[in-house]
C-alpha cells in the first residue's frame, strides 16, 4: 500500500487492460495511439494476423478488453471471438470497424461483441471503452439500424440467435465439396489454407467459393456463413467452434 493509500484510505485502481486486433502493425499502432492519453487504460498487447489473435490472448493475462476489426486480412474474426468469449467470459470485445454490412454486425454481436463502432464515426474510442466495461453498449448510429434492419427483415428473435433446422425433405442447396470449404471459412481458414487441406488448387478453391457466393446470394465470406448459419447448413459443431 502507498503512502497515499494510508492517508487517504483511497486503493488505487489499476488500468484497464486493452488488447488490440487489427488490419496491419500501423492500424494497431493508430488505435493504440488513440488511448494512449488515458490513464486509466493501458494497451498490453497488438496482433495483426487473424490466426494469432486467439493464441496471443492465452499467453496476455487478465485482459479486459479485446478491440478487434471483424475481418482481418479478408479473415472473417467473428469465430475466434465466439471462442475467445467462451474461454474468458469477463473479457468484453469491441468490434473498430469500417465494415457496417448488417450479416457481419449480427455476426459480431452473436459472436459475443457487447460494442460496435465504426472507425470513420465520431464515437470516442476512450469514452466507448470505458462505458463497455460500465456495462454499457457503445454502437455507431449507423450500427444500430443495421440491428433494426435484421430485425424487420429476419424476425431477428429467435431466428438469428438459434439456427433454423433445415427441412431434410429440401434438396441441399450446396453441394458436399461446397459445404466442405464452407465449414473450412467459417473457422476462418485462409483461401490458401483451404486448398492446402484439401489437396486442390487455389483456383478450384476460388471457383468453388464462387459458386458458395451465388447459391447463397451473398458476396463476401461473413454474409456467406451467416446466411448458410440461418438456414441450418452448417452442422452445430462448426458453428460452436
Amino acid at each position: 500500500m502507498t503512502m497515499d493509500e494510508n492517508t487517504n484510505n483511497i486503493p488505487i485502481r489499476e488500468p484497464l487492460r486493452i488488447f488490440i486486433a487489427a488490419e496491419s502493425a500501423d492500424e494497431c499502432e493508430r488505435i493504440a495511439e488513440k488511448l494512449s492519453d488515458a490513464p486509466d487504460m493501458k494497451v498490453v498487447g497488438t496482433v495483426s494476423e487473424a490466426d494469432r489473435l486467439e493464441e496471443a490472448l492465452c499467453c496476455a493475462t487478465n485482459v479486459d478488453v479485446l478491440i478487434s476489426d471483424v475481418m482481418i486480412r479478408e479473415v472473417d474474426m467473428t469465430p475466434v471471438l465466439t471462442q475467445i468469449k467462451r474461454q474468458n467470459e469477463g473479457i468484453d470485445i469491441l468490434v473498430f470497424t469500417n465494415n457496417s454490412q448488417d450479416s457481419c454486425v449480427i455476426r459480431a454481436i452473436l459472436a459475443g461483441a457487447t460494442g460496435y463502432i465504426l472507425s470513420d464515426s465520431q464515437e470516442d474510442l476512450k469514452t466507448s471503452v470505458r462505458l463497455l466495461r460500465g456495462g454499457g453498449s457503445p454502437v455507431s448510429p449507423t450500427v444500430a439500424r443495421s440491428v433494426l434492419r435484421a430485425i424487420h427483415s429476419r424476425s431477428f428473435a429467435p431466428q438469428l440467435l438459434v439456427p433454423k433446422k433445415r427441412d431434410t425433405s429440401d434438396p441441399m442447396p450446396l453441394s458436399q465439396r461446397e459445404t466442405e470449404i464452407l465449414g473450412l471459412l467459417a473457422k476462418g481458414i485462409s483461401f490458401a489454407d483451404i486448398g492446402q487441406v484439401l489437396q486442390i488448387s487455389p483456383h478450384t478453391v476460388t471457383a468453388h467459393i464462387k459458386k458458395i457466393y451465388r447459391k447463397l446470394q451473398v458476396h463476401s465470406r461473413g454474409e456467406a456463413v451467416y446466411e448458410a448459419s440461418v438456414m441450418g447448413i452448417l452442422p452445430d459443431r462448426i458453428l460452436g467452434g
